[in-house]
Formats: C-alpha cells, structure tokens, sequence
C-alpha cells in the first residue's frame, strides 16, 4: 500500500480518496427517507433573506441545498450592499459583488453542502460565464463532483456549470440555460448520454434536473427559455426527451427552476398540454430568495399551488424507493437572523420583506404549431 501511495499524483491520491468516500455503486449512503432544499434568485436583498433560508434548511434536516442562480443584480447595485455600502462606486460594487455573495449568501451553510446553478445575471456584463467557473470553482469542483465527472469521461478536465451528482436513488442534474446560446450542441450531448446512463441504472429511480430559467412552454414562459430561439428548440428537445426518458425507462422526473420572481408548482400543466396528461412534467419555480417579487401570470389554472411577495424555499422529501414529495417553506421577516439585524437596520429588513416587488407579469405559453 505504501509503494501505491509513493507512485500516486496528489491528484489521483484524492481521487482514490473520493471513490472510497462516495462508494462503488456511484450513490450517496442514504436508504431510507431523506430531504434536501432548493431554491433561486437572491440577488437584490439576498444577503437579508438567505442567512434565515440557511437556518432554517438546516433546522428542516436537508441533506444539501441546490442553489438556481442569480446570486447578485450586476447590472446594478444589490439593495443590501447599497445599504452596507452607501459610497461604494459601481467598479467597487462589481469587483465585491461575488465575494459578497459567498460571504453573506453562502457561508451561513457552514458545513451544509451547496450546488450552484448559474444564472442568467451571472452573465451580465462585464461578469461572463468564463469568469464564474473559477470564481466558484471550489463549488463546482469539490472531491464528490470531480470524482463523478471523471468516472463519467475520465478525459472530462473542464469545469462547466452543468454537471451531475448521485444521492440515494436519485440522479441530480444540474444544467445551465444562463445564456441564449444554451443548450448548446455540447451540452446536449452530455445530457443526452447522462440520460442513457440513468436508464440503464437499475439503482436510479428518478431524475431530478435543476436550471435557471424554466423550460419552454410553462406557465411563465414569457420569462423562460421562450426567450430565444435556441432556448426554445434546445429546452423543448430537452423537455421531450424527458417525457420520453419517464415513458421507457418507466422513472419519475422532476424539474426545477427559478428565474421567474415567484413560487408556483405544475408549472407545465397548461392548456398546450392539456390533452396529452402524460406529456406533462412535474414542474417547479421558486425564484423566492430575495430578488424583486414578480406578478402571477394571467392564467394560473394548471398551477395548485402558486403565490407571490413571498420568500423561501422547495423542500423535498425523498423516500427510499426514489419518490419525492415537494413542500413550499415560506421564510419571513420574523426568521430574520441574529447576524442580519447586526448587519442591517430593522427599516432596511422591513423594506425587504413588505416591499421589494415588481409590476413585471409573465406571458403564458403560446402552444408550438399552433
């Protein structure tokens, strides 16, 4: 053993250090019933509202939580750094934005595991994609995704902010539609192969696939992948292979996403697919963690449960054949944490809570063919 450690590169020394971790059967140790959180868009008033989803995802138990993106406005100032930051100019602002979030956003997990999804403001100039994926490398590259990313394609040394992790019965899918361009070729291909993979997997009992904005063709497809022409052919090539995946591999899907300001479920149980029940996908939106409250859109009908003006959390609780119940848990200005109302005025946390909304209202969908 000890001539096998001497010959091995530190890299493949942490390598073979993860796989003993993470186990040969490429799943996470938990059998019985478990949870996890998620949730999106904590730009804005972020830093007041996310230390409380902290606290309170970790009170729940939750096994780790999954983060959709948008951690920070760019294109102006977050109202919580204006607020510790009265003279900042907006380079400082720029150059702070992302250590901001790790610190007030992140770090309140403490030891917590956090997925990171990428979001479409994590784009805006001069951010980019490119600068992203070192800036939380230490998220995107920690022993448990390196380890799959390399079991996978052991020729796969690029970090990209769309990757997969196993936990129980379930495949996680992280994917990334930050941009117009997305999907692109290449990351169909890897999702494509991804898929093939579960449906063989006899451990693998469900998919759940996480992005920024939601699928084309949802309630709020007005702000989606609706958005541009690629979004919209790749998202719907995506979503059907999806519903043929569930059909033939006879596993559950869930799909989850943020974006849109507000929380509603069903999010593809509208009127174009009405008249084919087994095309719709489970489907979740919960952009409740901190940026500006959306208006509903117009026709909710498809949708259980839907609310805006609210902040939160998806907790999902998975049970031991792979199955997962989803539950909203609404944070309020009363979960404040200790540490925010030392950081911020109680006018300030007042102002995030009872205000911080839009008037913006989302088209719905506008049924393809017709």
């Amino acid at each position: 053993m000890k001539r096998l450690f001497w010959h091995l590169g530190l890299s493949q020394l942490m390598l073979l250090v993860a796989a003993n971790s993470f186990g040969e059967t490429e799943r996470g140790p938990d059998t019985g019933a478990w949870k996890f959180a998620v949730s999106g868009d904590s730009r804005n008033c972020g830093d007041a509202v996310m230390p409380s989803i902290a606290e309170r995802v970790r009170q729940d138990g939750a096994a780790f939580y999954w983060h959709l993106g948008d951690y920070r406005a760019i294109y102006d100032f977050d109202q919580d750094f204006r607020a510790r930051n009265p003279q900042a100019s907006i380079l400082q602002y720029e150059n702070s934005a992302w250590p901001d979030f790790i610190q007030h956003q992140l770090n309140p997990f403490g030891a917590l595991p956090v997925y990171l999804g990428l979001g479409n403001h994590e784009t805006i100039a001069p951010k980019t994609r490119s600068e992203a994926i070192p800036q939380f490398a230490d998220w995107l590259d920690t022993p448990e995704l390196r380890w799959q990313r390399l079991r996978d394609n052991p020729n796969d040394h690029l970090l990209e902010f769309y990757y997969h992790w196993f936990r129980g019965a379930v495949d996680f899918i992280n994917l990334d539609n930050a941009t117009e361009d997305q999907f692109d070729e290449a990351q169909m291909d890897w999702f494509a192969e991804q898929l093939a993979r579960d449906s063989k997997n006899s451990e693998i009992r469900s998919v759940v696939v996480g992005m920024h904005e939601a699928l084309p063709d949802s309630i709020s497809a007005g702000h989606s992948m609706n958005e541009s022409a690629q979004g919209t052919e790749s998202g719907r090539k995506v979503y059907e292979e999806f519903v043929a995946f569930r059909k033939q591999a006879g596993k559950n899907v869930y799909v989850l996403a943020s974006h849109s300001l507000f929380f509603m479920d069903n999010v593809y149980n509208t009127v174009c697919r009405r008249n084919h029940p087994d095309e719709v996908l489970p489907g979740w939106i919960v952009g409740t963690a901190g940026a500006p409250r959306y208006r509903l859109p117009a026709d909710v009908t498809g949708s259980a449960l839907h609310m805006t003006d609210v902040y939160g959390y998806l907790l999902a609780t998975v049970s031991a054949n792979g199955s997962i119940r989803f539950e909203f848990k609404q944070v309020k200005e009363s979960d404040v944490t200790e540490g925010t109302k030392k950081d911020y005025t109680n006018e300030f946390i007042h102002s995030c809570y009872a205000g911080n909304s839009s008037t913006y209202v989302p088209a719905g969908p506008a049924c393809p063919g017709k």
